[in-house]
């Protein structure tokens, strides 16, 4: 495997360097093969969660929601009553209902994103299309619990991704830019609607275990992806802090703030190094990018993260999230 990596780092340094009609150096080479392996790497793994993530939530749905007629929140649930009532192929909904929230992940969250979420998406709707899952159970309430289980595992190791198969999360952050709702209270809101129209389209016992499903998918995502509506606050420690700022600002388009600090490994009567501690907040979606601009600069960075219930001011909701 690493020879092929390797191969194709080669190639697409070659296509970057003619593509600018210059003559690279042997030092702007090894700089550029190795961003673009760390890239490539990246970009692998981020494929693999997502596919793991589509075939998860694909089970999910077929070998338990949508052969006993239950729902769950947010744009699936919305594909769901649309197939339930229609007899149209639940894939054909999933991209249908999905493609207007991606328009607006583009402009909302950045162009990385919005592609790989049609890729997400585009596999989910695959999957659910051309797999023949086995009808797991019958049992309402194992229905409801396992359903929403395997489905709320895929939603979140999509997100580990970079990528979303649900966009009420888009929305979610669309409006919150907007308003001074939380995204958690625009998720809330719009699956309540949803289970309003459950309850009149169906019955009042199928949207009661639809809420079940919503419950148990919505913690299973939380579990997986320590809840996507947290920002996360990062402290970065390295050698190389002054290039690690520069990638934050200029490649992130986010803000961060340069403490001065001692590294506090050292015997007794030692002279502590001084260094620059970075410290920066950004959302789960866009933590994948930040590791490979780190990694490009000092895979050896020390990095600490921790989850930020609510933040105000600042650069947080003035500058959009670059893909």
């Amino acid at each position: 495997m690493k020879p092929v990596i390797q191969w194709i780092t080669r190639e697409i340094v070659k296509v970057k360097f003619l593509r600018k009609n210059i003559k690279p150096s042997k030092p702007q080479v090894a700089d550029l093969e190795k961003n673009v392996t760390v890239e490539f790497k990246h970009i692998l793994q981020d494929v693999f969660l997502m596919v793991m993530g589509a075939l998860s939530a694909s089970f999910g749905l077929i070998g338990f929601l949508l052969p006993n007629a239950f729902i769950d929140g947010g744009v699936t649930g919305i594909s769901l009553i649309v197939s339930e009532l229609s007899g149209i192929s639940l894939s054909v909904f999933i991209i249908i209902f999905n493609l207007p929230f991606i328009i607006m992940g583009y402009s909302t969250i950045g162009k990385q994103f919005a592609i790989k979420s049609i890729l997400a998406i585009i596999l989910l709707s695959l999957f659910v299309y051309f797999i023949p899952y086995p009808v797991v159970t019958q049992d309402k309430l194992l229905v409801a619990v396992f359903g929403g289980f395997f489905l709320g595992l895929g939603i979140g190791l999509a997100v580990r991704g970079g990528s979303v198969i649900d966009g009420t999360e888009v929305l979610a952050i669309f409006i919150s830019r907007k308003t001074a709702m939380t995204i958690g209270d625009v998720i809330l809101m719009f699956n309540v609607l949803i289970f309003f129209v459950a309850a009149y389209v169906f019955t009042v016992e199928i949207s009661l275990y639809a809420m079940l499903t919503y419950l148990a998918a919505s913690k299973t995502v939380d579990f997986v992806v320590s809840g996507i509506e947290e920002y996360l606050g990062v402290t970065i420690i390295s050698d190389k802090s002054e290039e690690i700022r520069l990638a934050i600002i200029e490649k992130l388009g986010r803000g961060c703030t340069i403490y001065d600090g001692k590294k506090g490994f050292g015997k007794r009567g030692e002279n502590l190094k001084k260094t620059d501690i970075i410290y920066t907040l950004l959302t789960r979606l866009e933590i994948s990018r930040l590791k490979t601009e780190i990694d490009k600069i000092d895979r050896e960075a020390f990095i600490v993260m921790h989850s930020i219930k609510d933040v105000k001011g600042g650069m947080i909701k003035k500058r959009s999230i670059p893909g």
